[in-house]
């Protein structure tokens, strides 16, 4: 079984180190951590470090670093614009992106999205999409953290998505089918998924400057699901699984 990893706020390059506060508590007293066994340290941007437990006590360990190395960033990387779903289904669907290798998660305010976020309500619904977000990407074992952006409306996700290398929109009524695009190879990838009710024309209509939409198969997922199924196939056409 692989390392679990702990989030720090700056890795440290060797010798000792303490391991206290939350991750503290979570490793010594939940996963119950004990000397010897080893354990990753990451800051959640790239750098991790290998660690082994010298001593465990209640809320805390103390730790000797073995080695501490930077990641590279994911090339290119992976975007998904997720339409805001009702319930808890839209942080299920940060979860499953997250596991699945997201790099970066875009709330879309789609005119067709039954929820809405607005003033305290809205900034609760974000910070959940942002913890979901966090305990998946330890969960995963990623040195990398996936990251929330803020909540975008259709006009602010056009002007955003102008600085990708390309934008896959996927749609029900698309012709051609995810499987066989041309991909990026650097750059940004998006993936626009709809809400239930799906694209509305004249979001479409927005959406045309980036090219055609795509399709996942001949039938209709809900909108927690599109997503993490395509990105499980731009995973896979990319060689990363």
């Amino acid at each position: 079984m692989s390392d679990p990893v702990f989030l720090v706020d700056a890795v440290p390059g060797a010798g000792e180190f303490t391991l206290d506060g939350p991750e503290g508590h979570h490793a010594a007293d939940v996963q119950r951590l004990q000397p010897g066994e080893t354990l990753l340290l990451a800051d959640g941007d790239g750098t991790v470090a290998s660690a082994r437990v010298a001593h465990a006590e209640r809320g805390l360990l103390r730790l000797e670093i073995l080695d501490r190395r930077t990641l590279p960033a994911p090339e290119p990387k992976l975007t998904v614009v997720q339409a805001l779903p009702k319930g808890d289904r839209g942080e299920r669907a940060v979860q499953m992106l997250t596991e699945i290798g997201v790099d970066e998660v875009i709330p879309w305010a789609a005119s067709r999205s039954i929820v809405q976020w607005k003033g305290p309500r809205g900034d609760k619904a974000r910070a959940k999409w942002e913890s979901t977000a966090r305990e998946a990407s330890k969960q995963a074992r990623r040195a990398r953290l996936a990251r929330v952006a803020e909540l975008h409306t259709t006009k602010q996700l056009v002007q955003r998505l102008r600085d990708a290398a390309q934008v896959l929109v996927l749609h029900e009524e698309a012709a051609n089918p995810i499987s066989q695009v041309d991909l990026a190879a650097a750059g940004e990838i998006a993936l626009v998924i709809g809400p239930e009710g799906s694209i509305s024309p004249d979001e479409l209509a927005a959406l045309a400057e980036f090219g055609a939409p795509v399709r996942l198969g001949d039938t209709v997922l809900r909108t927690s699901t599109a997503g993490p199924a395509a990105l499980a196939v731009l995973q896979a056409r990319l060689g990363r699984w």
